[in-house]
């Protein structure tokens, strides 16, 4: 029997011919078979190579992801060039509106003389009462003291001084405000002072106060305004915050403050 041994460039060479291909039979002639070409891909590159290849799912997620985070950090940009505009908006329509406006000359609980001037550079809280007032005037003190303790807790700001000031100096006296203040918070600070003295720091600050009829015990209820004020270190009216702002909204205002302020005295 004959065989017919190809080196390796034969084959190479036969590999590329086109079927029919010739082979020796053992009876010496030469006889066709068919055959075929053999692929130097696999069985299944040949279809994976006609399909173009996209993203794979791990990239397609990763783009999906950077979009979204694009268009959040946008929207959120956006939310906050808008609050702030609306803060700025805000404080200037306050400060037009002329509120604490002047000097004031009080007594502290401690019978020490105070005027505007002592609380420059500092952040002050302040709210009208009167100390017999049964419910109103305590619940809007705690909910003062309250800010004043959520800001104390972060280093980072600066301290806030809490302010009340009687609207019934008849019965509020220095004596009166420093048992008052003390249940409260160490810093709150008690002002009183004449008559007249009191009208005029309502008066600056837009507070409406009236004396009702007394009783048969001499007790009077006195109505007033309900309202916290915000001022900023240079003295200056910044908010206010009425009976219906929590604690919580009222610290969130505080902050945002704090972080605009720019001194205009300087």
């Amino acid at each position: 029997m004959l065989l017919l041994v190809l080196a390796p460039k034969a084959w190479h060479r036969l590999s590329h011919l086109k079927p029919p291909a010739l082979v020796w039979t053992p009876g010496g002639k030469a006889g066709h078979v068919r055959c075929r070409l053999l692929s130097r891909q696999g069985p299944g590159d040949t279809g994976r190579q006609s399909r173009p290849q996209g993203p794979g799912l791990g990239t397609r997620l990763l783009i999906t992801a950077l979009f979204g985070a694009g268009l959040g950090g946008a929207w959120l940009a956006a939310r906050a060039e808008k609050e702030q505009r609306r803060q700025q908006q805000r404080t200037e329509a306050l400060r037009q509106a002329a509120v604490g406006q002047g000097d004031f000359s009080l007594l502290d609980h401690q019978g020490q003389a105070r005027c505007k001037a002592d609380f420059r550079g500092q952040w002050v809280l302040m709210y009208f009462g009167f100390t017999h007032c049964p419910d109103i005037c305590p619940d809007e003190l705690e909910k003062l003291v309250q800010v004043v303790r959520k800001l104390e807790a972060e280093p980072g700001l600066p301290p806030v001084q809490p302010v009340f000031i009687t609207v019934d100096p008849e019965r509020d006296t220095v004596a009166a405000m420093a048992r008052y203040v003390q249940d409260f918070h160490p810093r709150l600070l008690g002002l009183t002072g004449s008559a007249e003295q009191v009208a005029q720091v309502s008066r600056s600050y837009r507070v409406y106060y009236s004396a009702g009829p007394k009783d048969e015990d001499q007790d009077y209820i006195v109505d007033h305004s309900i309202a916290i004020y915000l001022l900023s270190p240079d003295g200056l009216f910044t908010d206010y915050y009425s009976r219906a702002r929590s604690a919580e909204q009222i610290a969130d205002s505080v902050r945002r403050h704090m972080a605009a302020f720019r001194s205009v005295l300087h």
